[in-house]
């Protein structure tokens, strides 16, 4: 199966749970059927990380089948970082001490099985200036004054250093922030990592990739109305083979014929298949690529 890049499982299994039960021992024993080979679980609360593994813990616990146990405990990764909530930005500082406090936490975890505890990448963290209050973030122009946007910009700062420091990839959320985001990476001057579910064109592709960056597209892609489609394929057509990724960002955006739905790594296929279309290979051509690709950025071995 096609690895997904980008996925918040605790989220995926809880949200809407009531309504539509989605039920994370069959996602993730389905993922292990079909020989995923890499799936990484991403943060966004400083105090979320154990929270997470534990999650995913109890999800595999429920796979009746050892085998298929055994490899999702392999293919799983984490990912740890803090997203700009107005909360923790405000409370950034302390944020910082618990979010290194639960990656220290983990890797220095006694449990004796082998789940990938050990944090591969600082992510996702970043700027969001998509103002829109009755969407599922609820961002409020009103909230973020130049105070507050000079605070998100430290706490993206603050993160970008400390993933410097343990020289980690970087998986960073940029929404309508363009030129601050850059800005921000410039002041660390650290070119490290992804930017994940990237929503912007060409140009801002191309400054981005000049600085080392690998692009993730999701699932929003197949949204493409058809008098965009050429400058999206155009964008999908210039990431380099060796700076390309794929990602569900589950249960969030759900791609094409699934739209609506609650995501899961198990829509990757539809990205796949529909950025490998435009780039007139394979889907198995394209899943190599991402899998190449996965293997140098987060260091993993053979």
């Amino acid at each position: 199966m096609y690895s997904d890049t980008h996925f918040h499982f605790e989220h995926t299994i809880c949200r809407n749970c009531a309504e539509n039960p989605i039920n994370g021992a069959e996602i993730l024993a389905e993922m292990a059927k079909k020989n995923c080979f890499f799936g990484l679980d991403i943060g966004t609360e400083s105090d979320d990380l154990l929270k997470r593994q534990a999650c995913v813990d109890n999800a595999i616990a429920q796979i009746k089948d050892t085998r298929l146990a055994d490899k999702v405990r392999k293919f799983i990764y984490f990912a740890a970082a803090i997203w700009p909530s107005t909360e923790e930005i405000k409370n950034r500082h302390k944020s910082m001490e618990i979010l290194k406090e639960q990656i220290e936490a983990a890797e220095n975890s006694k449990d004796n099985d082998t789940l990938n505890r050990k944090i591969i990448a600082i992510g996702e963290c970043g700027l969001d200036h998509h103002w829109n209050p009755s969407g599922v973030d609820g961002r409020c122009e009103s909230d973020f004054d130049q105070k507050m946007l000079n605070a998100e910009r430290e706490l993206f700062e603050m993160q970008l250093e400390f993933a410097k420091t343990l020289s980690l990839p970087v998986i960073i959320h940029s929404r309508d922030a363009f030129e601050d985001t850059l800005d921000c990476i410039k002041n660390i001057g650290y070119d490290n990592g992804i930017i994940h579910c990237y929503s912007y064109g060409t140009e801002e592709a191309k400054k981005f990739l000049e600085r080392g960056w690998y692009i993730s597209f999701s699932g929003s892609v197949t949204y493409t109305k058809k008098r965009k489609m050429p400058e999206m394929e155009e964008l999908i057509k210039l990431i380099p083979d060796d700076r390309i990724l794929c990602e569900t960002d589950s249960p969030y955006l759900a791609p094409v014929p699934f739209r609506g739905k609650i995501n899961t790594p198990l829509f990757i296929e539809q990205t796949y298949n529909f950025i490998a279309e435009i780039r007139k290979i394979s889907p198995e051509k394209l899943s190599d690529t991402v899998d190449s690709n996965i293997k140098k950025l987060f260091n993993l071995a053979e």
